[in-house]
C-alpha cells in the first residue's frame, strides 16, 4: 500500500521504517525542516521500561495539592479557561483509582519491555548509533515511603519481564561511582540493568537518513491543513509549504503521529481523543570533568528528574506543566533542574553553559498511548505517549505497522 505518515518525530519515524519493512510505499510529512525537532528534540534520553507507573496513581491528587503554587513543583497544573484542559484533568483524577492505575501500569510495562527488545534488534540490524549506553537505569530514593513502594513494584515488574534489583545506598554508589560526590542523602534504590539511555533526537535523525536510503520518502516544511473525506475513508490531506502554497497528498492509508497536535487536527474529523500537551523541561550540560559524570542513567524519584549521559553532554530533564500549547521556557523550572543536578553530580562542571529547553509531551490521562484504528477505515493513530515516547517508539511503531498490514501485533496491549 501507499501510506502517508503524518509527523516525523521519533514515533512517526520508527512507524515509517517498520511500515517500509513490510513492503509499503511510505511518505512522511512534517512541518519542520528535519525530523525530531519538537518533542523528540531534548528529552531525558531514557529507554525506561522500568518506569511504567503512570502519573495518574492513588497518591497523585494529594501530591499535586501539596505542590500548588510552587514554581519549582515537579508537576504543575496551570488551570486556564480551557474546556479541553479541564476535561483532561477530570479524567486524570479518574485514572488515579487503584484498579485503573494497576491496569495502566501493566499496559505500559508490556509495551515498554517489548519496545526495548525491538530497539535492540533494530540497532543490530541497522548499526545505528545515537550516543546510547546499555548500562541500565538507577532509581534513587531519599524518602522511605517512596522506597518501600518501589520495592513492592520491583517484584511485579520482574514477574512481567522487566528485571529490577533492589539496592542499598552503598550499592547505588557501586553501580554509579559518580554518586560518591553526591550531596543527596539516600535510603536506597532500584536498578533495572536492561534499560538503556541515548539521544532520541540523534536516533530520529539517523533513522530518517537510513530510511531515506532504503526508499522512504520525507517531505519537510509541509504543515497539515485539513483532511478530505468520503464516507468512512480519507481521500487525501491538504498540506501547506513554507511559501504558503497548498498541495493535496493522497495515499491508501494514513497514520497520524502528530503528538500534541493530534487532537487539534482530528477534531475536524469528529474524532475526539484525550490527548493534552504537558510541557516538560530539560537542560543539557557540557561535561567538563568526565570522571565526575554518570555513565548509568539516573532517576531521582523525590526530585522527579532523570539524568542521562549523552556522549560529552549530561541531559537533565523533568517536571510536567499543564499550560496549553505554550512552549516558552520558564527560567525557574530550568534553574531547579540545574540545582538538582549540582546536588547529585557537583563536580561535573559546565553548569553555567547549560542549554535550556521546553517541549510538549502528548499525554493521555492514563499515560497509555492511543495506537490502532479509527472510525475511518484507512486512518490510524500512534500518539499520546506522554513522557514515554522514546521508550515506546519502536514497539508502538512496529505494532502499528503490523495492524495497518492486517497482521496481529506481537505484544499484548489494548490497541484501538
Amino acid at each position: 500500500m501507499k501510506i502517508l505518515v503524518l509527523g516525523a518525530g521519533v514515533v512517526g519515524t520508527t512507524s515509517a521504517w517498520f511500515l517500509s519493512q513490510l513492503g509499503h510505499e511510505v511518505t512522511v510529512i512534517d512541518r519542520q525542516s528535519v525530523s525530531g525537532l519538537e518533542t523528540s528534540f531534548a528529552n531525558a534520553g531514557q529507554i525506561s521500561a522500568s518506569h511504567a507507573e503512570p502519573w495518574a496513581n492513588p497518591g497523585a491528587p494529594m501530591t499535586i495539592l501539596k505542590w500548588l503554587g510552587r514554581e519549582d513543583a515537579p508537576l504543575l497544573f496551570r488551570m486556564r479557561a480551557d474546556a479541553a484542559q479541564w476535561a483532561w484533568s477530570l479524567r486524570f483524577l479518574l485514572e488515579c483509582l487503584p484498579g485503573r492505575t494497576r491496569r495502566n501500569t501493566l499496559q505500559l510495562l508490556a509495551l515498554g519491555v517489548y519496545s526495548r527488545s525491538v530497539l535492540k534488534t533494530l540497532r543490530v540490524q541497522t548499526g545505528i548509533r545515537y550516543d546510547h549506553l546499555e548500562k541500565g537505569i538507577l532509581h534513587l530514593h531519599s524518602e522511605n515511603k517512596s522506597f518501600v513502594k518501589a520495592v513492592d513494584h520491583a517484584q511485579l515488574y520482574s514477574e512481567m519481564g522487566c528485571r529490577i534489583n533492589v539496592v542499598s545506598p552503598k550499592q547505588c554508589v557501586e553501580i554509579e561511582p559518580a554518586l560518591a560526590d553526591s550531596q543527596v542523602p539516600l535510603v536506597g534504590g532500584t536498578y533495572s540493568p536492561e534499560d538503556e539511555s541515548g539521544d532520541a533526537h540523534a536516533f530520529t535523525r539517523n533513522m530518517e537518513m537510513y530510511a531515506i536510503a532504503h526508499g522512504v520518502r520525507y517531505l519537510f516544511g509541509r504543515a497539515l491543513k485539513g483532511f478530505d473525506t468520503e464516507a468512512d475513508k480519507i481521500r487525501g490531506v491538504t498540506v501547506q509549504d513554507l511559501l504558503g502554497r497548498n498541495e493535496i497528498l493522497t495515499a491508501d492509508a494514513y497514520l497520524s503521529c502528530l503528538g500534541s497536535e493530534s487532537p487539534l487536527h482530528l477534531r475536524s474529523l469528529g474524532i475526539d481523543i484525550p490527548v493534552f500537551p504537558v510541557k516538560g523541561y530539560s537542560v543539557t550540560i557540557p561535561i567538563q570533568n568526565a570522571l565526575a559524570a554518570p555513565q548509568v542513567s539516573v532517576t531521582h524519584e523525590s526530585f522527579k528528574i532523570a539524568c542521562s549521559r549523552l556522549g560529552s553532554r549530561l541531559r537533565v530533564a523533568g517536571t510536567a506543566e499543564l499550560t496549553g500549547y505554550d512552549t516558552s521556557v520558564t527560567p525557574a523550572r530550568c534553574e531547579s533542574l540545574l540545582d538538582r543536578a549540582k546536588e547529585l553530580f557537583p563536580n561535573v562542571g559546565g553548569f553555567e553553559y547549560a542549554q535550556r529547553w521546553a517541549g510538549l509531551r502528548p499525554a493521555t490521562p492514563s499515560n497509555v498511548p492511543l495506537i490502532g484504528k479509527t472510525r475511518y477505515s484507512n486512518l490510524f493513530l500512534n500518539t499520546g505517549h506522554g513522557t514515554l515516547g522514546w521508550t515506546l517508539a519502536c514497539g508502538s511503531g512496529k505494532a502499528i505497522a503490523d495492524i495497518i498490514s492486517g497482521q496481529k501485533p506481537e505484544v499484548s496491549f489494548g490497541f484501538l
